[in-house]
């Protein structure tokens, strides 16, 4: 798509504000979707991370199919894909806030997590400067193998692979959510009700039980969450203050996405961050052209500038502040002093480890799930493990409910 530089400077301030304003509104976090999880068996944020996936799994599956799209996210993978992906995880759940979360919160008034983003900007100086001894001994040894997605390898159109892939995922989904609700019993007992005792019993099956069951709560929820917004009778400056469903922010922020697929590529926000760290190093005076990672592969050619997914990413934190100011919700709120050094070595995993997973939640977790990324399928599962364990640690004193 050939656009005017004022143009694309234009598409990414309103993608950046429009990324902040949901996040903000929708108190849109991984960490949240996850951690919550783990601890509390809570679904809020989570379901809006499964509902934004699947939407732009859809939208982008298709713009690929008709070329409307400006390549797809496929980094060398192996090892060390799921390696990064674990000090990411780890780092985010120390932290508080993923990067997206990071970003919309520092926006919201928290000097904490200006406190945690100031520290992954530690985290990618650190490792720009120990990127050659990486290269070799990190990423060639540990991730081997050529990038790949799965749009590529499947013989199908990249919609129709889009539309399994999305399919698969809802049936995998259903079948958790189902397996859940199953009594140990296929018989049941007195508190389970006799339409879930029935389907327990249904040809023997649990696994087409669970499915059966979880795609009717899939389905029974959705009429809810649509039945929900269409009697909400308040006045629509009071809807507009108050919160936002996960789900609508998840679905508002996968149509966001396909404009920013469509005009520059996937949505991430660590690359970005990184290149703010060489741009600041420069105009500070640095030669950063001379450190091979801004000079050779973040920045081309060695031309250290502002690029528009750099003006993205200070709009969402522009977008953020914009929402919370208008909602009531911007306070400045100081950091508990007892908290800051999960801060610092939170926001330190963080930029490391995004570096060494070649991306963070929203490059690996959202964009590259949706794009099929066999590295990003690794490094999600990475961040994930690096939540569950980091949570296990936090919440030792009193559990987890997984």
């Amino acid at each position: 798509m050939l656009l005017s530089p004022v143009a694309y400077v234009a598409v990414s301030v309103a993608v950046g504000l429009s990324f902040g304003v949901l996040l903000q509104k929708a108190r849109f976090c991984f960490v949240s979707a996850f951690r919550d999880f783990v601890a509390f068996k809570d679904t809020r944020v989570l379901k809006g991370l499964l509902a934004g996936i699947a939407v732009m799994t859809v939208f982008w599956s298709v713009q690929a199919t008709f070329g409307y799209f400006r390549g797809f996210w496929t980094p060398a993978w192996g090892l060390g894909s799921l390696f990064g992906g674990f000090v990411f995880g780890l780092g985010m759940t120390l932290a508080g806030g993923c990067a997206s979360g990071t970003l919309y919160r520092a926006g919201q008034g928290y000097l904490q997590f200006w406190l945690v983003l100031l520290f992954m900007f530690v985290g990618y100086v650190l490792f720009a400067f120990a990127f050659p001894v990486a290269e070799t001994y990190y990423f060639q040894t540990l991730n081997p193998f050529e990038g790949q997605t799965l749009y590529l390898t499947s013989p199908f159109p990249p919609a129709v692979t889009g539309a399994l892939a999305v399919a698969l995922g809802t049936l995998a989904y259903a079948f958790v959510k189902g397996r859940s609700q199953l009594p140990d019993d296929p018989s049941g007992g007195a508190g389970v009700a006799s339409d879930v005792r029935a389907q327990a019993a249904l040809g023997g099956s649990r696994v087409v039980s669970s499915v059966a069951l979880g795609l009717r709560g899939i389905a029974d929820g959705t009429v809810a969450y649509v039945r929900r917004i269409r009697e909400d009778d308040r006045p629509l400056a009071d809807r507009l203050r108050d919160s936002w469903d996960a789900r609508t922010a998840g679905v508002a922020m996968a149509l966001v996405a396909s404009l920013w697929f469509f005009v520059h590529g996937h949505w991430a926000i660590t690359g970005s961050e990184a290149r703010w760290a060489g741009y600041l190093l420069s105009v500070a005076g640095f030669d950063v052209a001379s450190v091979d990672y801004w000079g050779s592969v973040l920045f081309r050619d060695g031309n250290i500038s502002l690029t528009i997914d750099m003006v993205m990413i200070a709009s969402l934190i522009v977008g953020s502040f914009i929402a919370a100011y208008a909602s009531g919700d911007f306070r400045v709120r100081k950091p508990k002093l007892n908290r800051v050094p999960n801060y610092a070595v939170g926001g330190l995993l963080m930029g490391v480890g995004s570096r060494l997973a070649a991306g963070c939640n929203i490059a690996n977790l959202f964009s590259g799930i949706a794009l099929l990324s066999v590295h990003s399928v690794l490094a999600g599962a990475g961040i994930i493990l690096g939540v569950y364990v980091m949570t296990h640690y936090m919440y030792r004193e009193v559990g987890c409910a997984l």
